[in-house]
């Protein structure tokens, strides 16, 4: 950790301060802090998962000391998406801070869930309209509408008296997205006559050439193996992909199959979907997971959680035939509609292992068109710094090398500033460009056996920025 020596000081009224505490050099586990006229606004509040590499610790997150300490002054929580690595810490930390939380609603709808399952269920969660503007302390915010792997995706422009910022958050340019709307491409062009101070950009594809792809490209690539598999048909993918389940429901439906999904997590998000309209009406009805076992192999098709070789998840137990409801035969098909997040590898390469040595057929991205990223590659990031045109550009949401990426994208841009910084890195956003004014403590909590937070070795925490390089 880093010593915070320096004086403590109140944000000016004539100035917008910047300050990551997660999720910058990293991924996952965002915390973004931004100051003005003596008050703090929190942009998400998300955690990360152990992976092979650090397997003692399940979750982590962010540790907000530098405003937990300043609490008094914090106008509030705003959450751009549902990801867990955005909002994710809510259910450990809000007791740290008590602010209001806003949100639009399927996230709301997340956010209570998961506040209400920690005994928190009378936290001040605030359901904000989509593209709306609200006022939270001296911070004007306004939802700005785009597209992601998750309904109700935001990027957020937070006007100050002192200028405004224009935070993406999660993003990529889905013309056709299989639910929900599509990007606002008329606001995001108006952003240029903005009084813009900076731009704080999604830096996850930067290193990936070309354009991310479109949801709706799937069906047909998916409908194609589903046909062509003789007995079961299993699909693991990220369980908050909505847009995903929906597609996956209409490939078992067009292949005369029946759509069942296994695990916890998929069945919540799916039960939260429907609450909040995006579950389609058209689709066929789910079969009771405890009821896939029973029905002929060539008419189940069934999503299970799992993709990343979690070992408690739906497809780790049926891989290792311990599941209660679903056991796969020789010639059964499992499909791995999602990429691996680094540092997930081996327990991946584990499951697939297991499922191969049970006779069965695996596709993965490597051999089929079967997934797409919800997060901006190269022409992306390059199509929106030519609609903005923002003076300058901060790179967030990537390891370092995924920072420096998007760097140089931006100055081929043209973008005047571009300033690659650290989690807790101090900036002060003016006409001048980003101004680094000093380092600020941070370090990472982990949940211990007994729930409650502990802060992570100094070794594992050096080991783990060591490994994000």
């Amino acid at each position: 950790m880093f010593p915070d020596a320096a004086p403590a000081r109140q944000p000016g009224a004539d100035e917008v301060l910047f300050l990551p505490l997660g999720g910058t050099g990293e991924i996952g586990m965002n915390l973004t802090l931004y100051g003005h006229d003596g008050a703090w606004l929190i942009v998400d509040l998300g955690i990360t998962f152990g992976n092979d590499d650090f397997p003692r610790f399940d979750v982590m997150m962010a540790d907000p000391t530098f405003i937990a300490v300043r609490r008094e002054r914090l106008a509030g929580i705003v959450l751009t998406h549902a990801h867990e690595d955005h909002l994710g810490a809510l259910p450990y930390l809000w007791k740290r801070l008590k602010c209001p939380v806003y949100a639009t609603p399927f996230t709301a709808a997340l956010a209570r869930y998961k506040l209400a399952r920690a005994g928190l269920e009378r936290v001040p969660v605030q359901e904000v309209a989509l593209d709306a503007r609200f006022d939270a302390g001296p911070f004007s915010v306004e939802y700005i509408g785009v597209t992601h792997s998750i309904p109700e995706p935001n990027a957020l422009l937070l006007r100050t008296a002192a200028g405004a910022v224009f935070h993406t958050g999660d993003w990529k340019l889905d013309d056709d997205p299989v639910v929900g709307r599509s990007y606002d491409a008329v606001r995001l062009r108006a952003l240029r006559r903005e009084p813009l101070l900076a731009m704080v950009c999604d830096s996850t594809n930067a290193v990936v050439p070309g354009h991310t792809g479109s949801e709706s490209g799937l069906f047909a690539p998916l409908l194609e193996l589903t046909e062509a598999a003789a007995g079961r048909v299993l699909v693991t993918s990220f369980a908050s992909n909505i847009a995903r389940l929906v597609t996956l429901a209409r490939v078992a439906a067009a292949a005369g199959r029946r759509f069942g999904i296994v695990g916890q997590a998929m069945e919540r998000m799916v039960a939260v979907a429907r609450g909040t309209g995006y579950w389609p009406s058209d689709l066929p009805q789910l079969v009771d997971a405890r009821h896939l076992g029973f029905l002929p192999p060539e008419e189940v098709f069934a999503v299970c959680t799992g993709s990343q070789g979690e070992p408690r998840s739906a497809l780790a137990r049926i891989s290792a035939e311990q599941h209660r409801d679903l056991l796969l035969d020789p010639g059964d098909t499992v499909i791995f509609s999602s990429r691996v997040i680094p540092g997930n590898e081996r327990s991946v390469r584990g499951v697939q292992q297991r499922l191969r040595a049970l006779g069965v057929e695996l596709v993965t991205d490597a051999d089929a068109h079967i997934h797409v990223s919800g997060h901006p590659a190269a022409d992306d990031l390059r199509r929106l710094y030519g609609w903005v045109q923002p003076p300058a550009v901060i790179p967030v949401h990537g390891t370092p090398r995924h920072l420096v990426a998007n760097a140089a994208i931006a100055a081929e841009c043209h973008v005047p500033r571009v300033r690659v910084v650290e989690n807790g890195d101090l900036c002060r956003l003016g006409p001048e460009g980003p101004e680094l004014l000093r380092r600020v403590a941070t370090g990472r909590l982990t949940v211990a056996a007994d729930g409650r937070l502990a802060p992570l070795p100094a070794a594992d925490l050096a080991a783990m920025r060591a490994a994000a390089c």
